[in-house]
């Protein structure tokens, strides 16, 4: 009777290269203590010799640890990957670990909620990216293990944000260096109930450390009492999703208004809100910048591509999610980062 051919250990390849066997798991798992040339001649034989890299069941049960981290998503698996800013910042995550021989799990926070928790329990850290539909799920997590929150704030966790006061303030005082008659804002899930048009007073708006949309929205609020705009004069829309389908019909309403009632100049949370208001008013013959100015926020590539090209705000969202995986890893301090951005000029508020 044939037996089947004994499978090859990380020591019988460590023997056959004349190598440790710890060369031989960073090869594998700590790519970054490797010069390329060594790490692709042990792939290589690791190859040739079906080697297919350290048990990750053995080391976890031996170390403790998975080497695997999580990023908890505010939205569903599909939004974030087709979404421009959270791609960005899911590259930036996965830059640094692949360096460094993690495994990275996405975990939607909007969607199937209930299954983060199980599948949690084998990630050594967490990435919390955006406004979480629930603090619930939160509390889930093994309270024990490294936190960093992306976008928001989680009291005695560090957390990674960008100027985004600072930033909505400078590109609305560029905005009204041209003073509008009739300036709005379009916010981008703003208030604590679901809100998909106009917000009244019957609203809650979220406080600044849920929300990154309030921050921008103070910003906005001080360059427009600077130009003697009260804030109860300045009408205000909240969009419930990032996408072109929901936040049409919000746009729609808004530019279908009577000529005297239709804002002259929109400012715009992300830049996905502006583009849909740019093809909005295009489609309805209204003239960008001479009958309605709009500026976004986030700067993406499509923005920036397209003509009349976007006034926004850019922000590196791949570099934010390289600081919030250098943290997780112990790599960088845990504390609390505030990123820069950048104001770019277009034609659609030049």
């Amino acid at each position: 009777m044939s037996t089947s051919p004994r499978r090859i250990t990380l020591k019988d390849l460590a023997r056959e290269l004349g190598v440790s066997t710890a060369t031989i798991s960073n090869a594998f798992n700590r790519p970054d203590q490797l010069s390329p040339a060594l790490r692709e001649r042990i792939l290589g034989e690791a190859k040739r010799l079906g080697y297919t890299g350290p048990d990750a069941k053995a080391r976890s049960l031996r170390t403790g640890r998975s080497r695997i981290i999580a990023v908890v998503l505010a939205e569903s698996l599909t939004y974030s990957l087709n979404d421009a800013v959270a791609s960005e910042f899911l590259s930036g995550v996965a830059e640094i670990l692949d360096a460094h021989g993690h495994t990275l799990l996405l975990l939607p926070g909007r969607e199937h909620a209930s299954q983060a928790p199980g599948s949690a329990n084998i990630a050594d850290g967490f990435i919390v990216y955006g406004l979480m539909p629930t603090l619930a799920l939160l509390g889930d997590l093994p309270a024990q293990r490294p936190l960093v929150a992306v976008d928001f704030d989680i009291e005695g966790r560090p957390a990674v944000h960008v100027d985004n006061q600072a930033a909505c303030r400078a590109i609305a005082r560029h905005a009204l260096a041209a003073p509008p008659q009739r300036p709005a804002v379009i916010n981008l899930r703003l208030t604590a109930e679901p809100c998909n048009g106009r917000i009244s007073a019957a609203h809650t708006l979220l406080p600044g450390n849920r929300t990154i949309t309030r921050s921008r929205l103070d910003g906005f609020y001080q360059a427009l009492e600077e130009q003697g705009f009260a804030r109860q004069a300045v009408p205000l829309w909240n969009i419930e999703e990032n996408t072109f389908e929901v936040c049409s019909p919000v746009i729609e309403e808004i530019l279908d208004l009577p000529d005297a009632e239709r804002p002259d100049l929109l400012l715009c949370m992300s830049d996905r809100i502006a583009l849909t208001a740019l093809t909005l008013a295009e489609q309805r013959g209204l003239r960008v910048p001479e009958d309605l100015r709009l500026v976004g926020f986030d700067g993406i590539a499509e923005g920036q591509y397209r003509a009349p090209r976007l006034t926004t705000v850019r922000q590196d969202s791949v570099e934010k999610g390289r600081i919030a995986a250098q943290m997780i890893l112990g790599l960088a301090p845990p504390e609390q980062r505030l990123l820069t951005t950048q104001l770019l000029i277009g034609e659609s508020c030049p």
